[in-house]
């Protein structure tokens, strides 16, 4: 039987759009829904190129989001088939980006096309955004176009994200929220030597030892109803000497938390320096924001769509924070509940990434059935 949403995943899949490159993808969505009532407006910032799509102009606007860009495939000898030229086997499609996540983009189209031409004169408003530009910086795509969006008034009040959540089964897991994300850049000054003189040294690895230690320990918060405790984790140390016979002047490292809702970036950034103050540790202390926590409440968008999983797949879903980033974390400081819906993740940026092959039909089945409940 002819399956519309893997017949569009399959051609998607083979336009090799390894980021920031979008190889055409957007095109091809843009073509489709114009024909649906769709009016298509590019939206490129730099090398990045974004789609905004939309049909109406009347509230509630209701958006899919996602983005064309996917990781590259790695080392090519590994794969078992060509990534760029998705193979069925064994009841799965092989490609790189089937998962993360054109599955899902392939979903959008045919849930869109669908309810459009079933409901041409729905409620409200039904609107697409795409970008190139969530696997690499992120920061000439979905943030822009928020930006853009805004300064002209145009409001999104429900947004999907496609971003693949399911870990054993389509629609077992729904993201309703993402931890913030908070980089540390710490360099801790001590007095270049020569090893055999350590009294004319001032060893920064040995200062820093104790630093480290304290921040490891440390309980930041114990999380909330929505999110885990915020975590802190080492991700680089470097004291940039060549020599195997010098006392190292300085340490640079890198720290990340992945933070909750418990906590603010003021009151962590506080504590850092005031373990850094109380260790008497010469030392300088930059940040850098890549996400700030939030949440969907169980409201009426969540509530839909885990009737739609229900009524589609079978399963009771579960609501989850966790994970990495996404582009929700530019969406949800807007005021819209951005809930994140897609495939299964196991084999997401790995040689061999896969979806099974019902998986573009299941789910464009869940997006209309989210449409209909909410546009008619």
């Amino acid at each position: 039987m002819h399956d519309p949403a893997l017949e569009l995943t399959k051609e998607l899949v083979t336009k090799a759009s390894i980021t920031p490159q979008d190889a055409g993808c957007q095109r091809l969505v843009s073509n489709m829904l114009c024909s649906a009532g769709f009016k298509a407006e590019p939206m490129p910032f730099g090398e990045v190129d974004n789609l905004w799509l939309r049909r109406k102009h009347c509230a509630p606007l209701f958006v899919f989001a996602g983005h064309t860009d996917v990781v590259p495939p790695g080392p090519m000898d590994k794969w078992r088939f060509d990534p760029f030229a998705p193979t069925l086997h064994e009841g799965y499609l092989y490609g790189r980006g089937t998962a993360d996540m054109k599955a899902s983009i392939a979903a959008f189209v045919t849930a869109a096309s669908k309810f459009t031409d079933r409901y041409p004169n729905h409620h409200g408003s039904i609107a697409m955004l795409l970008t190139s530009d969530e696997e690499g910086p992120a920061v000439n795509g979905t943030t822009k176009v928020i930006d853009e969006l805004s300064a002209r008034n145009e409001s999104i009040d429900y947004c999907i994200i496609g971003e693949p959540t399911s870990e054993e089964k389509l629609g077992d897991v729904v993201k309703i929220g993402r931890r913030g994300s908070l980089h540390g850049f710490l360099v801790i000054h001590g007095v270049r030597g020569h090893v055999a003189y350590p009294h004319l040294a001032h060893n920064a690895v040995h200062q820093c030892a104790p630093v480290i230690s304290k921040l490891a320990a440390t309980v930041w918060d114990n999380g909330n109803e929505q999110f885990p405790p915020t975590s802190f984790q080492i991700t680089d140390i470097n004291t940039a000497s060549n020599a195997e016979n010098a006392v190292p002047g300085e340490v640079f490292i890198r720290f990340n938390f992945r933070h909750s809702t418990a906590s603010t970036v003021d009151s962590l950034t506080q504590r850092v320096r005031d373990v850094l103050t109380d260790s008497d540790v010469d030392y300088e202390l930059d940040w850098a924001i890549s996400g700030s926590p939030f949440v969907t409440e169980d409201g009426k968008l969540v509530s839909i769509i885990k009737r739609a999983i229900s009524d589609e797949v079978g399963i009771e879903t579960r609501l989850s924070t966790s994970g990495g980033t996404s582009d929700g974390r530019f969406i949800a400081p807007t005021g819209a509940q951005v809930v994140e819906l897609g495939p299964v993740n196991k084999t997401i940026h790995k040689v061999n990434e896969c979806v099974a092959v019902d998986t573009p039909h299941h789910l464009a089945n869940i997006y209309y059935r989210i449409l209909v409940s909410i546009l008619t």
